[in-house]
């Protein structure tokens, strides 16, 4: 293998080690498979909007909070809600 490629792959390597503190996403769409139907979830301006009729009334639903969960600090702070139970475990 090329000894540049194999010090790319281990630098991608610590990079995702370091994803906390070195991945920060600016913009994405996700489908979030809910119980009943898909919902599209957003990243725009720095926040989480999700498509479904719950987020439209309180800011924040289930497939909102699901992402903050998995993704953790790689979102920007503003997107995090205050919901204890949204935050990354």
């Amino acid at each position: 293998m090329n000894s540049s490629l194999v010090g790319k792959i281990e630098k991608a390597k610590r990079y995702a080690d370091e994803r906390e503190t070195r991945v920060r996403f600016s913009s994405f769409t996700v489908d979030v498979k809910g119980e009943n139907e898909s919902h599209t979830v957003r990243l725009e301006d720095n926040r989480l909007v999700c498509a479904c009729e719950f987020f439209a009334g309180w800011g924040v639903c289930s497939h909102s909070m699901a992402l903050e969960r998995i993704l953790g600090q790689m979102l920007p702070k503003e997107a995090l809600s205050d919901n204890p139970l949204a935050q990354p475990v």
